[in-house]
């Protein structure tokens, strides 16, 4: 009798036409082996997709960090009510901008972040680096990404006279901040902070008697600032250990353009006060 076993009858043959086949059926059962194959390669497969996502988001994170913008906490109460920061209270969270002074140079008016030029502006700085060498080193690296402030001491005034202006103020004078002999006009001080200041600390806080004295503050001046410096003061003056407070420094209070981190842009935190920083040239 003939033989009449058919070719996909035999032993391997369904193997074999399967292997023939370029499509698969609903009834094709799946080789053990292809399957721990798939699982093996598709946990692989996850793993090289989820550290590639985050290499490029703290890439682009450093990116942006480094040449773009940075976030910084404003620290003290020297810029209110433009830009608030005190004990006890929710800080300003701030937004500046990196790139504006890449192409130009700051103006009068600008408020900008920047580290204290000298140990004058520094002495009661305290790093917020651990001591233990390993966190010191893990906290530098997530500085990079901003996930940790600098380890430097950062801090936020408005620029009020750049390189070769000479800037001076006289309380007898009764008009103010002068820079090369015009008084400014400087509508972002707030004129009822300062009395309740006056009020708070009562006689001489700021000069003799118990009223606002023009400058603000003391006498300086006149001080002509170097090329590639500016003058700097908080809004909130009679709060503000600025400019006026370093002029025994090698910089006379200036602070160097090199040192500036940045232009302050917007408030980010908290949501009631979101919004834009402007700039307002008081020698106009």
């Amino acid at each position: 009798m003939a033989d009449t076993q058919r070719p996909h009858d035999a032993p391997g043959g369904d193997r074999d036409e399967d292997a023939k086949r370029p499509w698969r059926l609903k009834t094709d059962r799946d080789d053990p082996a292809d399957e721990r194959g798939k699982r093996t390669s598709g946990s692989g497969s996850l793993l090289r997709e989820v550290v590639i996502i985050v290499g490029c988001v703290l890439l682009l994170t450093w990116v942006l960090q480094t040449f773009i913008g940075r976030q910084y906490v404003i620290p003290s109460e020297s810029m209110e009510s433009t830009l608030i920061g005190c004990d006890g209270c929710t800080n300003d969270r701030i937004v500046i901008d990196k790139l504006t002074y890449r192409f130009g140079d700051p103006q009068p008016g600008d408020v900008v972040v920047f580290k204290g030029p000298s140990e004058s502006w520094n002495g009661a700085w305290v790093s917020p680096r651990s001591t233990n060498p390993v966190m010191h080193k893990a906290q530098d690296a997530l500085s990079w990404f901003g996930f940790a402030p600098p380890d430097e001491n950062n801090l936020v005034k408005r620029v009020i006279a750049t390189g070769g202006q000479t800037v001076e103020c006289r309380n007898d004078e009764g008009v103010g901040v002068k820079v090369d002999g015009r008084p400014l006009r400087e509508p972002y001080i707030d004129m009822k902070l300062q009395e309740e200041t006056v009020a708070s600390f009562g006689p001489g806080v700021a000069g003799p008697g118990n009223q606002v004295p023009p400058c603000l503050g003391p006498d300086f001046g006149p001080i002509k600032v170097p090329e590639g410096n500016v003058w700097v003061m908080g809004d909130n003056r009679l709060n503000s250990q600025d400019s006026r407070y370093h002029v025994e420094d090698r910089y006379q209070g200036t602070v160097p353009v090199s040192d500036i981190r940045g232009k302050v842009r917007f408030i980010i935190y908290p949501f009631s006060r979101i919004g834009g920083v402007g700039s307002f040239n008081p020698q106009q």
